[in-house]
Order: C-alpha cells, then structure tokens, then sequence
C-alpha cells in the first residue's frame, strides 16, 4: 500500500513510518523541512505538489499539529488549535480534490478530549466530553475545545469516497529517546518517580507496538469509522503507573510532589501540569467489541517489555534516534 502520513515526523510518525516501510509499505511523509528521500514539502495550510501524493495513494494518516509538550501561553494554544484545524481542512481538500482518493483516512485527534474524573471510565460511546468539570483550572478548557475543533474539520470534509477514522489516542508509549516513557523513566532515575499531587489521576497509555497493530487493523475495518480510542485497556493511577516504571527498572524509591512542586517543574521544564495532573482514564471500547487483541494490554508487563528493549538498544550502541518535532 501506499500511506501518505503528514505531520510525521514526531514520535508517533517515526513509529508508524519504521513498522510500515519494515512490512513493505511505500510511506511518503510530508514535513515543513524535509530531509529524507521519502518526505515532501508541505506547509500545512495550502494546496501543492505534496497533494499528487495523496491521489492515488491507500491510507492517510494526518498527524500533523504543533507540540503539545509546552506552556500553555494563548500563543502557544492558538498555535495548537491553527497548526490542527488548517491542516485538516486542507489534508479534507486533497482528498477530496483527488482522482483517485485514498480509502481511508485516519485524523489523529487526543484523550484529552474527554472530562477530567476519576469515577468512571471513557469508553467512544459513554464516554463524556471534557470542558465543564467543576474543580478544575478554566484554562484546561483549551485543551477540550481544540480536541472538538480537530475532530470537528475532519468530520466536516466532504470526501465521500474515504472512509475517515478519528483517534482518539492515549500517551503512546515506546523506547525512543525524546518519547513519553523516555521521559517518564528519566524522572524515575532522578527519584522523582512518586505520586504527584496525590497521584489518585488516572494515565491512558498505548504500547507502541499495539499502536501500529491499531492502525493497520483500522485500515483493514471497512466498517469502522468515526471517533476510536486508541489506549490499552488498562488506565492507571499516576502513583501505580510510576510504580510499575520503578520496578521494571528497578528503582526503588520515588518521592511524592505536591501541586505546587509540580507547577515549579513544569515551568522549568517549559510544559504544562494539565499534562501531569488531569485524570484520563480512556479505554478502547470499539477496538475490543470489533475483536482487536492488544499484545500488551496491562501497563505492568508493557513497562518491563518497554525497559528491555531499551536496554538491548543501549547494549549494542543502536539506541533509536531522538524524533523531531511534531509539524
């Protein structure tokens, strides 16, 4: 098949482009600086060569959009919400101005999207929608409305002839220096690893390879469409997600943050504490009732698997490189 993946080459663009090009898959990425034979130049707002890519290919998976890994400054949020929405209106007109549209297109789109609890889960069908929780802080409504706004282009696209698949997905999780779990375990290693704020806030998380299982089985899922979770079927509390990290490397301690500690760390570390402290506990409702089976479908194993690999890459000096920024 031919898959036109714009906006990858962040983390998840650097999984999804390894396992596909590895199973024999043409794979073109469009990026704002290319700088490989399979990438194309595109600006993510207007038409160009880069859309004859798309005509005549397979599958796109548009996952294009600024970082989220950022103070959210009103600066930093419009950029969110433009870099999402422009370039899903315009990945909508390709297709739809293609001669041959591809089949499918998959829209990255976020876990974020649903309401901040720790009562129940969020499954695509009784799942409840984010941006009116009492307790929280006002700005976190951001976050929702850009979400709805993302989901909200794609839906609106007239491609009648492409069948379009919005992911809902978790914190993908795989050994690449630069991703979340790198992160995560570089917190573990400085014993910073412990509860956060009390640590009662739930984590939704993907094993990378489930993820790229995920996609390819969408692709094959003539019926399925509209808004899928992406997230292993097993949420955990922050305080037991970083215990699970700290035993599968072995780290024996990991010391509590408060609130406040986590806002100064956040700032200097120039994110945000929405990403720390908002409860997401999301689970893969559709892919289980359509009998997706997940390789790692419980956080404890999925971390010692994770550490492993990571190991055997240090271990023979081929440790993944760092991905570049989301575009």
């Amino acid at each position: 098949m031919r898959i036109v993946i714009p906006g990858g080459t962040g983390q998840v663009g650097t999984i999804l482009t390894r396992a596909l090009s590895a199973a024999g898959h043409e794979v073109v990425v469009l990026t704002r600086t290319p700088k490989r034979d399979h990438e194309l130049r595109w600006d993510g707002r207007s038409l160009g060569p880069w859309a004859d890519a798309i005509d005549g290919s397979d599958v796109v998976v548009n996952l294009a959009g600024s970082t989220v890994n950022c103070r959210y400054t009103p600066a930093n949020l419009q950029a969110m919400m433009d870099s999402r929405v422009y370039s899903t209106r315009i990945v909508g007109e390709a297709i739809a101005a293609a001669a041959r549209p591809p089949r499918v297109w998959l829209q990255m789109s976020t876990a974020t999207i649903y309401a901040h609890r720790f009562d129940a889960q969020h499954d695509e069908r009784t799942g409840v929608i984010g941006g009116t929780e009492p307790g929280v802080p006002s700005y976190w409504t951001n976050s929702v409305e850009i979400a709805m706004a993302w989901e909200r282009a794609q839906d609106r696209a007239l491609t009648p002839d492409t069948r379009k698949v919005a992911l809902r997905c978790a914190m993908v999780m795989s050994p690449d220096r630069g991703g979340a779990f790198d992160l995560l375990l570089r917190l573990a290693r400085s014993g910073l690893g412990g509860p956060i704020a009390g640590g009662a806030q739930y984590m939704s998380w993907i094993h990378d390879r489930d993820l790229v299982r995920a996609v390819e089985f969408l692709v094959a899922r003539d019926d399925l469409a509209g808004p899928v979770n992406l997230a292993a079927p097993d949420p955990q509390p922050q305080h037991a997600f970083m215990r699970a990290i700290r035993v599968a490397r072995g780290i024996p301690v990991g010391l509590p943050a408060t609130r406040w500690m986590a806002e100064i760390g956040a700032f200097v570390l120039r994110s945000d504490t929405e990403l720390l402290l908002k409860s997401r506990s999301v689970v893969p409702g559709r892919l289980l009732e359509a009998g997706f089976e997940f390789e790692h479908d419980r956080w404890s194993d999925a971390a010692q698997d994770l550490v492993r690999r990571m190991r055997g890459r240090a271990g023979t000096g081929s440790a993944a490189p760092a991905s570049r920024p989301v575009r």
